[in-house]
């Protein structure tokens, strides 16, 4: 069956537009999965891995710095040659400090405009210059030194060095050993030179410390992928729900334009539609009452009833689908005063009671009294009373009961309950019910002609009053409707003036 599109401008508007939005939406979706995509290779992926690296050798510049003058220190102190230790020191520091300004024009740089081969190149450049201040550190001899295991100084400091580079350099795969390859291969020469036995332990310590600390360094650079995995997909999430949202609020704020559009039509609407029903049901009750004289022809006469009587069907329907509109658009004006709940409901009951008397239905009243005034719009409370007990009268079978109460509720305020006995209302069909046009399948095929305007009119009209609407009802055992009061529109009764005696004079 093919798709019958509106001809409506707002409808017209929508379906145009929808199928170019989502597509819209589908392609940014799509290209933000392909730039976070998690598989090692991927150039984007591979970005983020240096920008990383950049931000964890900007982070331990400070803890190499120290370590680099701690040593030269340590060596001034012990008594090695002064220029020689302050022109390793210089130039460490000197390759430290190239390293450390690559990584900081990497994070300054945006991701996208990284080549990742020519950037992760130049890293590994830049490591192998400081692995050569580490080599000519391992290189360094000291004859005159206080120190009898110069030897194992060195190699303490080797490690030091390497389990930092090892965390700060997990990021880039090949950093450590582009580092400590060639220092290691210098300081295992000079110990073999020596070969005393604590030179040869420490060689081999270092021998083994080297792909420890590659094994650590590789370890951390699975958690570092990990970490961008999980954030590249929280990325494709935030994305999907960003645009989702999007979505929501373009179509929502279209559905508040379109109904708001129509409310305020129907709400100008209202003399244009009520002038000529009008005169239709004047001149119909004028024929069917023959007013100006006798009708010859009696069928004329009760066509002249059905027109009344639909028009005023009309009529209703009309006034319901104005009083929901102007409520929705936000044009109903409350016109508050103090009331008195009782007297209303009693009213509106003597008012029913007709209607209810020729279906056979009694109405049991069940008031509490000595209830004070509400604060409230006593059009909108005689209209939603009469709402309640005219669905109530609807619905309820020949010799059924309805019970109307009115009390105090348990937070201060006041109600007004209507329960029937009529067929109920599936609990399914509820949420149709309370909806505008909603009627339920029971009320269609048994019900008198309505328009299912009453109960979203009450619910709306107890909304500007700040009060609560509820229906509960069963399945063959009948349905209760209760409109609350809050305790806010309660007002308290004032104690009386005491009288002042005024004294006789004599």
């Amino acid at each position: 069956m093919p798709l019958l599109r509106s001809n409506t401008a707002d409808k017209f508007i929508v379906d145009r537009r929808k199928p170019h939005r989502n597509s819209d939406v589908a392609r940014a979706v799509r290209k933000t999965r392909d730039r976070l995509s998690q598989q090692v290779g991927n150039l984007d992926f591979d970005r983020e891995l240096l920008k990383l690296h950049a931000g964890a050798m900007v982070g331990g510049a400070i803890a190499i710095a120290l370590l680099a003058l701690a040593t030269a220190a340590a060596g001034l102190l012990a008594g090695m040659d002064n220029k020689q230790i302050s022109v390793w020191a210089l130039f460490t520091l000197t390759c430290y400090t190239v390293v450390i300004f690559m990584a900081k024009r990497v994070e300054r740089t945006e991701a996208s405009e990284l080549n990742p081969l020519q950037t992760r190149r130049d890293f590994l450049i830049g490591h192998s210059l400081c692995g050569v201040g580490w080599a000519w550190f391992a290189w360094l001899g000291c004859n005159t030194c206080q120190v009898e295991q110069f030897q194992v100084v060195k190699a303490v400091v080797l490690l030091f060095a390497m389990a930092a580079t090892a965390v700060m350099a997990s990021s880039l795969r090949g950093a450590l050993l582009a580092t400590f390859a060639i220092p290691v291969a210098v300081y295992a020469y000079n110990g073999a030179k020596l070969w005393m036995p604590v030179e040869a332990i420490m060689v081999g310590l270092l021998l083994a410390a080297l792909p420890f600390f590659a094994y650590i360094a590789r370890n951390l650079n699975r958690s570092s992928l990990l970490l961008l995995s999980f954030r590249s997909e929280t990325d494709a999430l935030v994305a999907e729900v960003e645009t989702a949202k999007s979505m929501s609020d373009e179509a929502r704020r279209r559905a508040e334009d379109a109904n708001l559009a129509k409310s305020r039509f129907l709400a100008s609407m209202s003399h244009e539609l009520r002038t000529p029903l009008n005169a239709i049901l004047g001149f119909s009750e004028v024929m069917a009452n023959e007013v100006l004289g006798p009708m010859s022809n009696p069928t004329y006469r009760d066509y002249a009833h059905d027109v009344h009587e639909s028009g005023q069907h009309l009529l209703d329907l009309i006034n319901e689908i104005l009083d929901l509109s102007r409520i929705e658009a936000g044009r109903y004006q409350l016109n508050e005063e103090p009331v008195m709940l009782l007297t209303i409901v009693e009213d509106c009951c003597h008012m029913m009671e007709l209607k209810a008397r020729n279906k056979d239905i009694r109405i049991v009243e069940d008031f509490e009294s000595a209830l004070p005034r509400l604060f409230a719009d006593e059009r909108a409370v005689r209209q939603i009373a009469l709402n309640l007990l005219s669905n109530a009268i609807k619905f309820t079978t020949s010799g059924g009961e309805i019970r109307l109460r009115v009390g105090w509720t348990a937070g201060g305020g006041q109600y007004i309950s209507v329960r029937d006995n009529g067929p109920g209302i599936p609990e399914d069909e509820i949420p149709i019910v309370l909806s505008a046009f909603g009627q339920g399948s029971i009320a269609i095929k048994s019900a008198e002609q309505g328009t299912g305007l009453g109960l979203p009119i009450v619910q709306g009209l107890l909304a500007m009053h700040g009060g609560e609407f509820e229906l509960h009802s069963k399945l063959r055992e009948g349905t209760e409707a209760i409109a609350i009061f809050p305790p806010s529109r309660v007002m308290e009764e004032l104690p009386a003036l005491p009288t002042k005696t005024v004294a006789r004079r004599r």
